[in-house]
C-alpha cells in the first residue's frame, strides 16, 4: 500500500494516494513517530487535491499542517522515513512549506490523465516501509 500510494502521488493521483496511505495510518496506532509520518503524507495528498481545485487557502492549510508532522518526524533519532522517502522529512517539510510561500498554479489537465502540482517527486531507496 505504501508503495502503490507513492506511485499514486508521483502521477498526480492525489485522492487515490491519501486513500493508499489512510489504512497505514489507521494501523500505526502504536507508533506515534509512523501516525505523524503517513498523517504527514495524507494532509500533503489532500493539499494536491486542494490546489488543483483551486482552492489555495485550503491546500496552504493542509501543507502547513504536513509540514508541521513531517518536522517532528525529524526528531526521531535513526527513523526509516529517509529511505522510505528518498528525502529526509525535512526536506519534505521544505517542499510542503513551500505551497504555503509559492503557490502552485496547475496547469490544464490531459483528459483522464491529472497532472502533478508539486516539482518533487517520493522515490524510495528500499522497500522497507
Amino acid at each position: 500500500m505504501f508503495l502503490w500510494g507513492i506511485d499514486l502521488f508521483n502521477h498526480g493521483y492525489y485522492w487515490e494516494a491519501h486513500e493508499a496511505w489512510e489504512p497505514l495510518w489507521q494501523a500505526a496506532k502504536l507508533s506515534a513517530q509512523h501516525r505523524m509520518f503517513f498523517k504527514g503524507l495524507i494532509l500533503l495528498a489532500a493539499a494536491g487535491v486542494k490546489i488543483r481545485e483551486g482552492k489555495r487557502v485550503a491546500a496552504a492549510r493542509h501543507a502547513t499542517r504536513a509540514a508541521w508532522l513531517f518536522r517532528q518526524v525529524v526528531r526521531v533519532p535513526g527513523g526509516p522515513f529517509e529511505e522510505a522517502l528518498g528525502m529526509t522529512p525535512a526536506a519534505l517539510a521544505a517542499h510542503a512549506q513551500a505551497v504555503v510561500a509559492y503557490p502552485v498554479v496547475p496547469r490544464e489537465p490531459k483528459p483522464a490523465q491529472p497532472e502533478p502540482v508539486f516539482d518533487f517527486i517520493l522515490a524510495p531507496v528500499s522497500e522497507s516501509v
